[in-house]
């Protein structure tokens, strides 16, 4: 085991020492006295941190989540000129962490935390963003939820299907195969709505996109219930909603 940054935190380098001994031996080997070892601390400090080792690894999750979310983030920093490539490439980036790490993928799809939830939830917020950008700009064949659940679906079926296969018969394929089947059954060939089309129906995708999580001048509930007609709007073709 390599050595250990002094000068960071104890937590952070129990965490760290858990991700690798996780990383090479499974759950089994992130014992608290292994741990410790790895950390360069006593076992004590594990119990006075995270209370016990399920504690321990709701914390591993976080870490996971948060190197996770970094890299999905980083894709945000650049313009989704073609949001159907954004959605490929947002699928690669959850599929390829995913092979990369499989016991920490497990851990993390797992956590019950609070950290880990909110890290869930900031990830599905980052799909949600992607699935808006297709919507609004005419590439959706199914609806914005259905959508969201068939690349979580997809993505998450791969890299269970690539861990569950002997390492002897795993092909590369299967992946850009299951990637490019979900593309298909989510996005259209060519975008419904022409740009230059006016009218409710290609105004209601964009302004979903537009509208904030923060609504400002909006409460909750009309900011919730905003976005509700919205999404039936563009849904029924430009049909207003019945109330």
């Amino acid at each position: 085991m390599a050595s250990r940054d002094s000068t960071r935190s104890p937590r952070r380098r129990i965490v760290e020492a858990a991700v690798e001994l996780l990383e090479a031996g499974g759950p089994d080997a992130v014992s608290t006295r292994a741990v410790a070892a790895a950390a360069g601390m006593q076992p004590p400090a594990i119990y006075r941190l995270f209370g016990d080792k399920e504690g321990l690894l709701e914390a591993v999750a976080e870490h996971g989540y948060a190197q996770f979310l970094e890299s999905k983030r980083a894709q945000l920093d650049t313009d989704p000129t073609d949001p159907v490539e954004e959605l490929r490439r947002g699928w690669d980036t959850v599929v390829e962490f995913g092979v990369r790490h499989p016991e920490l993928f497990a851990v993390m799809n797992r956590a019950t935390g609070r950290g880990a939830d909110l890290a869930h939830r900031a990830g599905l917020e980052i799909l949600h963003g992607r699935v808006r950008r297709l919507a609004a700009g005419g590439w959706l064949r199914v609806d914005e939820e259905l959508a969201a659940q068939i690349i979580r679906a997809t993505g998450q079926g791969a890299v269970t299907t690539w861990h569950s296969t002997p390492a002897d018969r795993r092909d590369p394929k299967l992946l850009a195969i299951m990637r490019e089947s979900m593309v298909a059954a989510v996005t259209r060939a060519e975008p419904a709505v022409p740009a230059a089309e006016s009218g409710p129906a290609a105004a209601a995708p964009a302004l979903l996109e537009a509208l904030p999580e923060d609504g400002g001048v909006l409460t909750d509930a009309e900011q919730h219930l905003l976005r509700e007609w919205l999404t039936r709007l563009a849904a029924n073709g430009g049909r207003a909603p019945q109330a």
